[in-house]
């Protein structure tokens, strides 16, 4: 099957692994993957930010980058949500532009809702010795409802023992823009998040979503930098 990849401007900028990860994995999973070098950013952070004008000058570029390919896969569920749920809302008083942009929004797949629902792959012969625990992202759990294809891929890594998290539906404290604006509250419910990561005894934390990921392996690189957090992408690509 032909994928093009949607790589999320925090990947690209912070943590480019992820992207070498989705890349090898998909490959691994007999896909032809394809990446636009045209692509920026998709305009969730203009949108979050109030800057509507900004972010659908944004979301008409990605949208016609974009809109001739069949799959296009993210391993983000907040960029996936603005594609499907926030360029639809942009174009509202515009015919032309919101067609385009709810035909593309019908193709656009978070990385584990394809490989369950499109692929139909549960196993992606990926291997980890050890415990893991997962953390449901906000945007997937809520917003899009898919986080049960994550836990499904996770549960069937070879080696890997999943350990349940206390409070894995409550939010990191990242959300974007959030974490700027009210630092002592989002810096409280990540110590949260962490404190039960290391109560549940896993070896790592499992997320599917960058910014969630730059939010926990920051708090961990500074007050446990024996614990690990790791992008799903990145766990089902290793063997």
């Amino acid at each position: 099957m032909r994928v093009s990849l949607f790589i999320p401007c925090t990947v690209d900028i912070f943590m480019p692994d992820i992207g070498a990860a989705v890349f090898s994995l998909l490959k691994r999973l007999g896909c032809e993957v394809v990446y636009h070098q045209e692509q920026t950013c998709c305009g969730q952070a203009h949108f979050n930010a109030g800057r509507r004008k900004d972010a659908a000058k944004l979301a008409r570029r990605f949208i016609s980058i974009f809109e001739h390919d069949d799959n296009i896969v993210c391993p983000s569920g907040s960029c996936v949500y603005m594609v499907k749920k926030h360029y639809p809302e942009l174009f509202g008083g515009d015919v032309r532009w919101l067609k385009r942009a709810k035909r593309l929004g019908e193709r656009v797949f978070e990385l584990s809702e394809f490989i369950v629902s499109r692929l139909g792959i549960k196993d992606t012969d990926a291997r980890f010795n050890g415990k893991v625990a997962y953390h449901e992202s906000c945007h997937l759990l809520r917003g899009l409802g898919v986080t049960g294809y994550a836990k499904e891929l996770i549960s069937r890594v070879n080696g890997a023992q999943v350990v349940p998290l206390a409070g894995a539906d409550s939010c990191c404290g990242f959300g974007g823009e959030f974490s700027n604006n009210y630092p002592e509250i989002s810096g409280a419910l990540v110590s949260d998040k962490v404190k039960n990561f290391i109560a549940s005894g896993a070896d790592v934390i499992i997320l599917s979503e960058p910014g969630c990921l730059l939010n926990i392996m920051g708090y961990l690189h500074r007050h446990h930098p024996d614990k690990k957090a790791m992008h799903i992408a990145n766990f089902l690509a290793s063997q």
